[in-house]
């Protein structure tokens, strides 16, 4: 096992024995669990960033919005400056601070309603209310794996070839160790992962996956990609780009823009979550003048943390391209037959 921080080490075993207790707790029946009127379907990770879960989460919300369904999305909102439970409203100045910017970038892909708040059962049952008189609704629980206080009706897991090396906090980056994929419904692979273990002659990521994977349980393969706007596509920023972003793998990003054929000179890269200053727009403005930079390139999940005047900060000194990273399932209308099949069950037992 990879530790990214080998000084904490020694703390791990304690980590590991604070989920053990929290099991026993939850399996003697004193941690509780509550139930919404609508199915649950959490999509999470092992991995405390990263794993591309976002993305994934849009994806479904599509499927069954367009499959027929009223969709909702329950969040914690990581990062907001907000309190409370509220619903995500995209039009709002600083949205991205008040609801976080991931819940406000999945509301803007999606058009379904997003909540968010720290008690994601309040939050469900405000939907639900909100939606009265719509039978076939179900609640999309972002990031949700670890979130055991709601009762989940589907559990969908990305699992990454970085989480099959990693170990627990606070050494590596696992909230849970791989035994805990017995709990998952569905597991999510990556299809460039899979095709490069292929390529190099080892044993795939999914194959690894698969046999952590419980009994009836199924494998779904998500492809990602970058999505260049018109009509300029990778040189929309111009032939020698900086890129920044505030992601938690920014060495993927970089490596996608590589390989999408973008002449990226330099990534700059922030914290997870992090807020956006008029000193950040200095620093990566400082960057491309020192490399003879053309312009700047950043995601939508960083944009959306840009006020007006970072874009024109930047704008002065070169064209700034925002670039939306899309997940789609290899076979989507075979998730979808997936995901009804399961829902379906829940509403006939309801």
């Amino acid at each position: 096992m990879n530790a990214r921080r080998p000084w904490a080490r020694a703390l791990v075993p304690l980590y590991a024995a604070a989920i053990r207790v929290k099991d026993w707790l939850r399996g003697a029946g004193l941690l509780r669990t509550r139930v919404l009127r609508w199915p649950v379907v959490s999509v999470g990770s092992l991995s405390a960033g990263g794993a591309g879960k976002t993305p994934v989460v849009i994806a479904v919300a599509k499927l069954l919005r367009d499959g027929g369904w009223t969709v909702d999305v329950l969040s914690r909102g990581y990062g907001r400056e907000g309190w409370g439970m509220e619903r995500v409203e995209p039009e709002l100045d600083y949205a991205a601070r008040r609801f976080g910017d991931e819940p406000l970038l999945i509301a803007e892909q999606t058009g379904v309603p997003v909540w968010v708040g720290a008690n994601r059962y309040v939050s469900g049952k405000r939907a639900e209310k909100e939606a009265e008189g719509d039978a076939r609704g179900v609640h999309l629980l972002d990031d949700g794996f670890q979130h055991r206080q709601l009762a989940r009706s589907v559990d969908i897991v990305l699992v990454t070839a970085e989480d099959l090396e990693d170990t627990l906090l606070p050494a590596g980056n696992l909230r849970e160790g791989l035994s805990a994929l017995q709990r998952a419904d569905v597991l999510v692979v990556r299809q460039n992962e899979v095709d490069a273990d292929i390529d190099a002659g080892v044993t795939s990521v999914n194959q690894r996956a698969w046999k952590m994977l419980r009994e009836r349980g199924q494998m779904w393969i998500v492809r990602r990609k970058l999505l260049f706007p018109a009509p300029l596509r990778v040189f929309g920023a111009g032939l020698r780009p900086v890129a920044f972003c505030a992601i938690a793998r920014p060495e993927d990003f970089a490596a996608m823009l590589q390989d999408a054929g973008c002449g990226v000179v330099e990534t700059v890269a922030f914290a997870d979550h992090h807020r956006y200053t008029a000193a950040d727009m200095n620093r990566v403005i400082e960057v491309a003048k020192n490399l003879n930079g053309s312009g700047f390139i950043t995601t939508e999940k960083d944009a959306v943390k840009l006020t007006e005047a970072m874009r024109r900060r930047l704008e002065g000194h070169g064209p700034l391209m925002v670039v939306a990273l899309e997940a789609e399932f290899a076979d989507p209308a075979a998730v979808l037959r997936a995901l009804e099949a399961k829902l379906l069950r829940v509403e006939a037992k309801a």
